[in-house]
Formats: structure tokens, C-alpha cells, sequence
């Protein structure tokens, strides 16, 4: 992937993240009966996402974050 995609991604990302992390801290309406979405388990997903495009981007910004070969 190139700079402009992974910058998108990861901007996807953070901003999944924070709206499923503010739907998931909702207080529960027992009148309305149990939550359909699991928002806690979909902003974790996002997260483990949004760890990977910043480790891209940051290789892809000349750091190398690999460990040196074993041999």
C-alpha cells in the first residue's frame, strides 16, 4: 500500500474506533432490551487495525521496526 491509502485507513480506523468505543460506554435502556451490536469487541478490532496501519506507516516512513534476523 502506498502513503495515501495508509493514511486514509489508519484516519478509518481511529474514527471506527472512537464511535463503537462511544456507543459501546452508553449506559443500557432496559426498556429497549439488550444491545444488538457488540460495540466493545467491534472498537477492539478497530484498535488491533489502527496498531497495524501505524506500524506500517511509520515503515513506511523509513523506520525500520523488524528485529534483526536471526541466523
Amino acid at each position: 500500500m502506498d502513503l495515501a491509502i495508509t493514511i486514509a485507513l489508519t484516519a478509518t480506523f481511529l474514527v471506527l474506533a472512537v464511535v463503537c468505543g462511544w456507543f459501546g460506554a452508553r449506559p443500557i435502556n432496559v426498556l429497549k432490551g439488550p444491545r444488538m451490536v457488540p460495540w466493545r469487541p467491534l472498537m477492539m478490532v478497530c484498535v488491533v487495525g489502527l496498531m497495524l496501519m501505524v506500524v506500517h506507516l511509520v515503515n513506511l516512513l523509513g523506520v525500520e521496526t523488524g528485529g534483526q534476523p536471526r541466523y
